[in-house]
């Protein structure tokens, strides 16, 4: 056995890591190694089993929807979203606004605190444009569709880790 493996390394060592990845296709998709979020950028959009229109259709997601990149393909990006749901969409319908999903109803503030100023609360399921993606004590700033901008907590949404 000890020689066996020691010809098959004579014999492949000259092959670099890399070049034996993409021989077998590992770099043919661009994993997102750090979490990327996008949100729909189409009105609506068909999620897909597969990397191809005529795949199965599983569901359509709404415009301004978050979802989580897993692979990226260019034409196509397998993506994640808010129930753990794995499918392909075209990356024509993605763009690079980040929004997150309301998870819980909850409170927008004025300030970053428990204590400030109520300016709206919003219900499971609203969809909240991002403004900062670093989280500030529990806190990030984000705006409601009706321009309402203020705060609110980060274990209250989806689509920021």
């Amino acid at each position: 056995m000890k020689y066996c493996l020691s010809i098959v390394k004579r014999a492949f060592s000259w092959l670099s890591p890399s070049l034996i990845l993409f021989s077998l296709g590992f770099s043919l998709a661009t994993p997102a190694f750090a979490a990327d979020f996008r949100s729909i950028a189409a009105e609506k959009t068909i999620a897909y089993d597969a990397p191809s229109v005529e795949a199965t259709k599983q569901y359509i997601l709404a415009k301004g929807y978050p979802v989580e990149v897993i692979v990226n393909l260019g034409a196509w990006v397998k993506v994640r979203d808010q129930q753990s749901g794995l499918s392909w969409v075209e990356g024509k319908n993605l763009n690079q606004n980040r929004t997150v999903l309301v998870t819980d109803r909850t409170d927008i503030k004025a300030t970053e605190s428990a204590d400030g100023e109520l300016l709206a609360t919003v219900e499971k399921d609203v969809v909240l444009e991002l403004l900062t993606p670093k989280i500030n004590k529990g806190w990030v700033k984000v705006k409601h569709q009706d321009g309402i901008t203020g705060y609110i907590q980060s274990s209250a949404i989806w689509g920021l880790y």
